[in-house]
């Protein structure tokens, strides 16, 4: 029996607020005793921008893409070897709520951790911290 969460779920695409989401979880995940897993998920470009695209936009969004899987990889490895945890980074391709919803219930994750969206347009139609409240199948902490 444990007092606190088995495993964390964490939400991480790179931003300041998902890497402070990310130590937080980090940190909580040594003190509890618990599994950490961090989920990177990957976006598809829209199907129809191929078609469109004469600049490379595609192409653009993937090498970001990549570039952010790669520091968050070596980010992982480096931060979290320290702390002695049982962690381990998810990337996943897909919508991030989606995705985040999907390996929480295969994971059976006792937690989920985000960070907050600095896009104004979730204060009008719901970030992705208030959707994950919402479905109300874990705990959600929103860090900011």
């Amino acid at each position: 029996m444990r007092d606190g969460p088995g495993t964390i779920l964490v939400g991480i695409d790179g931003s300041t607020s998902s890497l402070r989401a990310a130590a937080y979880a980090a940190g909580l995940a040594r003190r509890q005793g618990s599994r950490l897993v961090a989920l990177y998920v990957r976006t598809h470009p829209s199907a129809l921008l191929p078609l469109a695209d004469t600049g490379g936009a595609v192409a653009t969004v993937i090498d970001t893409q990549d570039a952010v899987e790669k520091e968050l990889r070596a980010m992982f490895v480096d931060r979290l070897a320290e702390l002695d945890l049982d962690a381990r980074l998810l990337v996943r391709t897909g919508e991030p709520y989606g995705e985040i919803i999907d390996a929480a219930a295969e994971l059976h994750a006792d937690a989920v951790i985000v960070g907050r969206s600095t896009q104004a347009l979730h204060r009008i139609a719901g970030s992705l911290g208030s959707k994950l409240v919402r479905c109300g199948r874990w705990p959600v902490t929103v860090v900011p």
